[in-house]
């Protein structure tokens, strides 16, 4: 008896089997993007239904936001909503809140980090006022590293919502810079809204992800198909997907080990920095912060030619965001916590990073800043 062929004539839906298709590859493929939702939700703490798939975590973040203040609109409020944040947020929530004000869509507040570059949550407590819908605070800052007092933040605005008996506001996080490091646990932390990204954990795909407790209003902010429990339209990118949850997975099973080697590390880097120059100063706190990370200016020395000079010796570091590597002018986030201050290196630690790379990077630094001694002195 001939073997049962497979041939596959759907490639108006998708070159690859699409997980909407109701053919048996189709059911195939959407067994494998729900494991994958499972795979994630079981990270989170949470259940696979409030889990949506991106392309991003710029994408994540713009469906939080949007979905919540388009949600605002659905239910005929009169009054604008009004969304709180603070000023060292990723791009991808400052430029949205901002552009939601120009367009007229929502008041905003932008509430001012500590020198430090932590919020103080009392801060955010004050802004909060009867047309506020979403606070979004994000996790861990993408230049600094400094991590902010979710939980504390989420115990205001619970608080607020029980005293008045309201829905909203709603608390999103931005985790994107967490998840290698963090507790991802959303009960735990106590938020309604979180975004993640596949291009911030080693080995994931190219994809974003947003969680939304069962709760919360979120609307559809794309036109299109139905995707994704309608949240957002297209069709998913099952390989990366698979690759993201797996990696996530992975990720949880190696943090804690992982965070004990690279603080050491970054103890040992630290050390060696300050003993290279004394003048040399660590941006944001020095506990409250990241286990891969180590922000510095030193002063005098312009931070985009120290880029251009380790780039040259192998070393590849950032002086801002890679979002805003691009733009003319210093670091916001660093303006922010010091506005005094021009300029920053921002070098960030990874799964391959070993003592031998740090010992490297400070004898290039060593002989960077003699060769530039003499014309910033």
């Amino acid at each position: 008896m001939e073997k049962s062929k497979k041939i596959y004539m759907d490639y108006a839906a998708s070159i690859s089997p699409n997980p909407s298709s109701i053919h048996s590859v189709g059911v195939e493929a959407k067994k494998k993007l729900e494991n994958s939702r499972k795979k994630c939700a079981n990270i989170l703490g949470t259940q696979p239904r409030n889990i949506i798939f991106t392309s991003s975590g710029t994408e994540s973040n713009n469906l939080a936001i949007q979905g919540i203040v388009f949600s605002w609109f659905q239910n005929n409020n009169k009054n604008l909503p009004h969304l709180i944040t603070t000023n060292i947020e990723h791009s991808s929530v400052l430029e949205t809140f901002k552009m939601l004000e120009k367009r007229k869509l929502a008041q905003i507040t932008i509430v001012p980090v500590e020198p430090n570059g932590i919020v103080d949550p009392e801060k955010i407590k004050k802004e909060i006022k009867k047309n506020t819908v979403l606070v979004s605070v994000m996790y861990a800052n993408n230049e600094i590293g400094t991590i902010q007092p979710l939980r504390e933040i989420a115990k205001e605005v619970r608080f607020y919502r029980k005293t008045t008996s309201q829905p909203y506001p709603f608390f999103h996080t931005d985790a994107v810079q967490a998840v290698n490091y963090l507790d991802l646990n959303v009960e735990k932390l106590g938020i309604d809204l979180l975004s993640l990204s596949g291009s911030k954990i080693e080995g994931a795909g190219k994809v974003g992800m947003l969680y939304k407790k069962n709760n919360v209003p979120l609307v559809n902010i794309f036109g299109g198909g139905d995707q994704e429990m309608g949240f957002r339209p297209s069709t998913e990118n099952l390989s990366e997907i698979i690759k993201f949850a797996s990696a996530l997975e992975l990720v949880g099973k190696i943090k804690e080990k992982e965070n004990k080697r690279l603080l050491k590390l970054r103890g040992y880097f630290i050390k060696k920095l300050l003993n290279l120059n004394p003048g040399i100063k660590i941006n944001g706190d020095l506990e409250n912060r990241l286990p891969n990370n180590i922000n510095i200016t030193i002063p005098k020395i312009p931070s985009d030619l120290l880029v251009i000079e380790l780039s040259a010796k192998g070393i590849y570091v950032s002086e801002k965001s890679a979002c805003k590597s691009g733009d003319k002018g210093g670091s916001y986030v660093i303006e922010a916590i010091s506005p005094l201050q021009k300029g920053s290196l921002r070098f960030s630690l990874g799964r391959k990073t070993t003592k031998t790379d740090i010992d490297y990077t400070i004898k290039s630094l060593k002989e960077i800043l003699k060769k530039l001694k003499k014309w910033y002195t």
